[in-house]
């Protein structure tokens, strides 16, 4: 007969399969269903290699030419990678890197990379933080229990989700924060008993922290928390340990890190002048002060719950009917969940580590409310960026769910309920109906499809690669739609005088000469121009958003 033990460790190793099952059934399950949008695009051209400076501008173009930087090219190395990446982008190029391999390992050369397989890669690191949240709670808290409801979060969070199927880097960097959080939490741990840190644990902390700032510069946010929830407690317990000979560990690495975040200041350096962040800028919080927090709490919510609520395409009706239930699962659910943690907190050893989390959580929010107030740059502007604190939200949710299960009556029934409602939560991420959304090119092109069956042009104002991946969206769908003719302009800043008055005035030309009748769609089109004079009408039944684009329909007449 199996020692007890045994059997519990088995059980525990089927939970956490369990687990990762329905991850991985929640990240890949219509993973292609959507078109890329405009950051998508850019992870794909430039993880292979590719540059977007190859489209041209001022000039009418297929969705094949504009289409053509998503082409695989076996000649493109990592170098070329790299390159193109420094040159025109603002993002580190780990991730990059890895998807370069990736992408080149299955795609067939010469044809457009599969957005199936350049979401896979992300799917996979968010599988992999399930078993490394899980990890994680063992590790932090001691306890299995609270590592497999950590797990479970992991699992089937909206936001975690949601996460996991862009094509995008935020999964790798959050896997890479869960690891740094814990190596804290280690570190802080042997504060308090006046023990060394392992070394092995300093070389890792220093690696992976060195590999989270060639990832993504908000881990930055990470490890400023962390060093201040650190030297909080070393300054604490200066009395206790006056000597600190058990803290030369921590120096190293600390030390060990800022030698690899300071690789990165060169490049950090010529961000914040770069037209590619000033969209963060845009919302001007010190007059809209409460959208922020709004918006905060939104993220925050979908981290546990998220019901139909895609403004986007679902009728008012329905999004209402969310609102209020989802107001009325917080005032049900939220008690608990205070509840079980304070329970845990009280019944448990883990006061210590839950309070390590509150504090690495407050420091984070503080940063991101500092950088959206004071500094003008708002962080809550997209979902993607509250990466860096979702991992402790999720490891104090996995901590409130162990002490509900154990302390509280119907315990295990409440659990239950908030896993399943996260479970639809995700679902609702799969079918694209949550406020979770990005850009939704589907849409648009739906609408332009349905609208207009003669030529059709659609225009933007371009400033830099941002401009042309909304393009590229739009375009991918067009080709899943047979028998469908657009042709794309792409109106360039005069390098002169740096406006567009030149690139207006092309566009105009070029629209003279094209066979009516056409359809004229300007999409993003943020400048001046007259369209009348072309014999072209503005269609005032249509002209204002779909899917998170704004547009003008002109019909130009014969």
């Amino acid at each position: 007969m199996l020692p007890t033990s045994v059997i519990k460790n088995r059980s525990h190793l089927l939970l956490l399969l369990l687990w990762l099952v329905i991850g991985i059934f929640l990240r890949f399950l219509r993973l292609a269903a959507l078109p890329p949008w405009t950051d998508e695009c850019a992870t794909m051209v430039f993880s292979l290699g590719n540059s977007f400076r190859t489209v041209p501008l001022n000039e009418i173009i297929s969705s094949d030419i504009l289409l053509q930087p998503l082409q695989v090219n076996p000649a493109n190395g990592i170098n070329s990678v790299i390159k193109e990446l420094l040159t025109q982008s603002t993002h580190p190029p780990v991730y990059f890197a890895l998807a370069h391999f990736w992408m080149k390992l299955f795609s067939p050369p010469g044809e457009i990379a599969s957005i199936w397989l350049a979401r896979s890669l992300s799917a996979i690191f968010g599988v992999l933080s399930i078993p490394a949240m899980f990890c994680c709670g063992y590790v932090t808290f001691r306890s299995k229990l609270v590592g497999q409801m950590a797990a479970a979060m992991m699992a089937v969070s909206p936001y975690i989700v949601f996460l996991g199927r862009e094509a995008r880097h935020y999964t790798l960097a959050m896997l890479l924060v869960i690891a740094s959080l814990c190596c804290c939490v280690k570190a802080i741990q042997s504060i308090h008993c006046q023990q060394s840190l392992p070394m092995w644990t300093v070389l890792t902390w220093v690696a992976i922290n060195s590999l989270g700032i060639a990832t993504h510069y908000f881990f930055a946010l990470t490890l400023t928390a962390e060093a201040l929830v650190l030297f909080a407690h070393i300054w604490r317990n200066r009395k206790q340990n006056p000597r600190q000979s058990n803290w030369w560990r921590i120096w190293i690495a600390v030390l060990g890190t800022l030698i690899g975040c300071l690789v990165w200041i060169p490049f950090l350096q010529s961000i914040p002048d770069n037209d590619l962040t000033n969209w963060v800028a845009i919302s001007n919080p010190q007059t809209r002060w409460l959208e922020p927090i709004g918006r905060l709490m939104l993220w925050n919510i979908s981290m546990l719950l998220l019901l139909p609520s895609a403004f986007t395409s679902l009728p008012i009706g329905i999004l209402i009917a969310s609102g209020i239930a989802t107001l009325l699962f917080l005032l049900l659910s939220v008690p608990k969940i205070i509840y079980g943690l304070k329970t845990y907190k009280e019944c448990s050893d883990g006061c210590l580590e839950i309070q390590i989390l509150y504090e690495y959580l407050l420091v984070v929010v503080f940063l991101c409310l500092f950088f959206t107030y004071a500094l003008g740059k708002d962080l809550t502007l997209a979902a993607r960026f509250q990466y860096v604190y979702a991992p402790a939200i999720i490891l104090l949710l996995g901590a409130s769910l162990a002490g509900c299960w154990q302390h509280l009556i119907k315990g295990k029934g409440s659990v239950s309920i908030i896993l399943l409602t996260a479970l639809l939560g995700g679902l609702t991420v799969d079918w694209n109906l949550g406020y979770l959304q990005n850009q939704r090119p589907d849409i648009l092109a739906s609408l332009i499809h349905g609208v207009s069956p003669n030529n059709t042009l659609v225009a933007t104002k371009h400033l830099h690669h941002g401009q042309t991946g909304r393009m590229m969206g739009l375009a991918w769908e067009f080709q899943r739609q047979a028998d469908f003719n657009v042709q794309f302009f792409l109106a360039g800043k005069d390098s002169n005088n740096q406006n567009y008055t030149g690139s207006v005035q092309k566009l105009q030309d070029r629209i003279a000469k094209i066979q009516r009748p056409l359809d004229a769609w300007l999409v993003e089109f943020r400048t001046p121009i007259n369209l009348e004079s072309q014999q072209c009408v503005q269609d005032k039944q249509y002209g204002k958003t779909a899917g998170e684009y704004s547009y003008k329909l002109y019909h130009c007449l014969s």
